[in-house]
């Protein structure tokens, strides 16, 4: 894996871990509610996030149990768990690092 996939897989789990802070919900509520939050901006395809959930779950970051969702079709939701709350803060606050970087790289004159 590369770099970059590195930097996109952080950032799709911080995406992730972010939007299930506000609850639980199923992989298709978490995609539309990152491409509703940013403005249409990101776009979280299938074969990206169920594996990141997957990889979540497995490093014990989230919880999922299947229920019944809006739609009365059984779906997966997934919650964060303490470990996941954690490791939101430190991926939230490593972000905010990159993003002030970035920026201070973008005014330099």
């Amino acid at each position: 894996m590369s770099k970059r996939d590195n930097v996109l897989q952080g950032t799709l789990d911080l995406l992730v871990l972010r939007t299930l802070e506000r609850g639980p919900l199923h992989g298709f509520g978490i995609a539309v509610h990152i491409q509703e939050a940013s403005r249409e901006l990101l776009r979280v395809e299938e074969g990206s996030l169920y594996p990141a959930l997957h990889r979540l779950e497995q490093a014990g970051l989230l919880a999922g149990e299947w229920r019944e969702s809006e739609n009365r079709r059984r779906a997966r939701f997934y919650r964060l768990t303490a470990k996941g709350r954690k490791q939101l803060a430190v991926e939230a606050e490593k972000w905010r690092r990159l993003a002030r970087g970035v920026a201070a790289v973008l005014e330099y004159a």
